[in-house]
């Protein structure tokens, strides 16, 4: 039987984010889960606006590249920021276009209903980014996507870290690995 794949994204590409770090610490909870981790960098898919009239003349390369790689996967958890109590622009703009492709033999967006979304956050704020996730759960449910009930949305995250760049609050932590778990387990049965 193949590995489980599961693809960590985050939403930012501020050196030094916060979701960036919380992406590296699911990573390192995803390995002991004994799962094949892909991170991906939304760096790597530079992607115009959505805009439907640039649709008509194709969707561009990276966002069918960017559904590819998440196709190739069993599972896929987001890691985004909140901007504006909402999702950052360089996320929902990759998932707008991703929405769009298209693949042979297919539906349109058909990538979001194969696997599960675990989604988490990480703010310097009280409320942990979960304004941010009540919108992602939203725009991916609209996507037909199931998004697994478990997320983290990391509160104070300037001082969630140790020295060695793990959680450092056990409650965190339990929220962390009870989510890696839950995406472990549905994607296992959906494989």
């Amino acid at each position: 039987m193949s590995a489980l794949k599961i693809l960590v994204i985050p939403g930012s590409l501020r050196s030094g984010s916060l979701n960036a770090r919380l992406a590296a610490v699911a990573i390192d909870e995803l390995v002991r889960a004994d799962v094949e981790v892909t991170l991906l960098s939304l760096g790597d898919f530079p992607l115009p606006i959505y805009d439907g009239d640039l649709e008509t003349s194709g969707v561009p390369k990276h966002a069918v590249n960017l559904k590819r790689m998440i196709g190739a996967h069993h599972g896929v958890l987001l890691v985004t920021p909140e901007y504006n109590s909402s999702l950052p622009p360089l996320l929902k703009n990759a998932i707008d276009w991703v929405s769009r492709v298209q693949d042979a033999h297919e539906t349109r967006g058909e990538v979001f209903r194969g696997r599960p979304f675990a989604i988490a956050a990480a703010s310097g704020g009280r409320l942990g980014g979960s304004r941010c996730l009540q919108a992602l759960r939203l725009v991916l449910s609209a996507c037909r996507a199931l998004v697994i009930p478990n997320q983290l949305a990391l509160s104070f995250a300037n001082d969630a870290y140790d020295e060695t760049d793990r959680l450092k609050h056990a409650a965190d932590r339990e929220v962390l690995s009870a989510m890696v778990r839950q995406l472990v387990d549905v994607a296992q049965q959906m494989k």
